[in-house]
């Protein structure tokens, strides 16, 4: 099938970067047009429309593509692209994360809040890539809200205009992105996360990032900072929960929080974002700086866990207690190996050889607890990070190693095994 894109010429103004399909008449390949636009237009200027048989006005451009999106192949980002991570004008080299503009609250004890905890209202857009949303949407399962709060994926790849949602055959089984929900968007019918923000705020000039915590009911976006919606998710749908096991589940237990929230700072700085601060930085200095912190903070990790093991009560952060500690170092650690060793150079030791309490912790909760599992997706993994920064790796090639993704509960790599021998 194909598909007709109007292109407004009357609104272009520079100076952010747009990429538009281009078809190649009588073939199947799809390459790409270069077109300077303004930030808050970028989303409204593709929009499919029926053929009809009338003559195109003189301010409109109109170009014909099928409707298959080759984002395999990346594409060098520009001095104001989304997808340069660091600010080429920054001379530290230093990533620094935006902070997340919408902060409203799903409230359960205020009668007033525009946010109620209700079954069906609320959608979560996530991406099986991102070790954000992953964390959020770990919660939706481990507190039973799968028939609560509906989700869906977008697709892996990450270009100029962000993330964009799948076509159908995409997210199938043998699909390049193949996955749990990983669907067109089931909310608003969008082809890009960016049009959601710019629905709910046109004036948005931020990074479209995910998780979203989407009112379906008032078309509103709620939250997009990963740590509130897990707190959100992990409390306030209890009272319409209907597995008691879940509901039971407190991830920020009273008598716990003041640990909790000091662990969580430190994890967050040192290691859940230092290993894109190593990855993403632009000097030598920047990435010895961050990545020396980083081995630190896992440094810190192992120590912990090592005694926690020792004790024999219990496999989390606090032993038997499962909490957002373990939440929120999962996925950051889950990906170590298949992503950041090589991809963001956090190689001074990778976790499988070089942490035995911290690899024995991450497969407890992979193998053992079903919400780590069902969440995480290798495929979506491995492709978006070696895809999605050309400035990272221009070729797009993505490592087969490391073999498996994730060991088995009994088995170790040579190395440890001939070390306990």
């Amino acid at each position: 099938m194909s598909l007709r894109f109007r292109l407004n010429l009357a609104a272009v103004r520079s100076p952010t970067t747009l990429l538009l399909p281009r078809s190649i008449i009588s073939s199947s390949l799809v390459s790409t047009v270069v077109v300077r636009t303004s930030t808050r237009n970028i989303s409204t200027l593709l929009q499919p429309f029926p053929l009809p048989h009338t003559t195109t006005p003189n301010n409109l451009a109109t170009i014909t593509t099928k409707r298959t999106l080759n984002t395999t192949t990346p594409t060098m980002a520009t001095s104001d692209s989304i997808t340069n991570w660091v600010d080429p004008n920054d001379r530290t080299g230093e990533f620094k994360r935006q902070v997340s503009s919408f902060r409203s609250f799903i409230s359960r004890s205020d009668p007033s809040s525009p946010f109620p905890p209700e079954k069906g209202r609320y959608h979560l857009y996530v991406s099986y890539a991102c070790p954000w949303a992953t964390r959020a949407l770990i919660v939706r399962k481990l507190k039973g809200l799968e028939d609560i709060i509906s989700f869906s994926s977008v697709h892996w790849h990450m270009g100029p205009l962000g993330w964009r949602f799948p076509l159908a055959e995409e997210g199938k089984e043998g699909g390049d992105a193949a996955g749990d929900q990983v669907v067109p968007d089931p909310v608003g019918g969008k082809q890009y996360m960016r049009e959601v923000y710019f629905g709910v705020e046109p004036e948005y000039n931020a990074r479209f990032t995910v998780p979203v915590l989407f009112d379906k009911k008032e078309g509103r976006i709620v939250n997009n900072e990963s740590s509130e919606i897990v707190r959100m998710l992990g409390s306030e749908f209890n009272e319409i929960v209907e597995d008691a096991k879940a509901k039971e589940l407190d991830l920020y237990p009273e008598d716990l929080r003041a640990e909790i929230d000091e662990v969580n700072e430190w994890v967050y700085h040192d290691i859940n974002n230092g290993v894109y601060k190593s990855g993403f930085a632009t000097t030598q200095e920047a990435y010895e700086r961050n990545v020396t912190k980083l081995f630190e903070g896992l440094d810190k990790v192992e120590k912990h866990l090592k005694e926690v093991q020792a004790k024999g009560k219990g496999e989390y952060w606090f032993g038997e207690r499962l909490t957002e500690v373990d939440v929120r170092l999962f996925p950051t650690i889950i990906r170590f190996d298949p992503v950041y060793v090589q991809h963001f150079k956090c190689n001074l030791r990778d976790i499988r050889s070089g942490y035995p309490a911290i690899h024995r912790w991450m497969r407890h909760l992979y193998w053992n607890v079903p919400a780590f599992r069902e969440t995480t997706n290798f495929l979506h993994i491995k492709k978006h990070y070696t895809c999605s920064h050309p400035q990272i790796n221009p070729k797009g090639i993505t490592p087969l190693g490391p073999v498996p993704d994730i060991l088995p509960l009994d088995e170790e790599v040579e190395a440890v095994k001939a070390a306990k021998n």
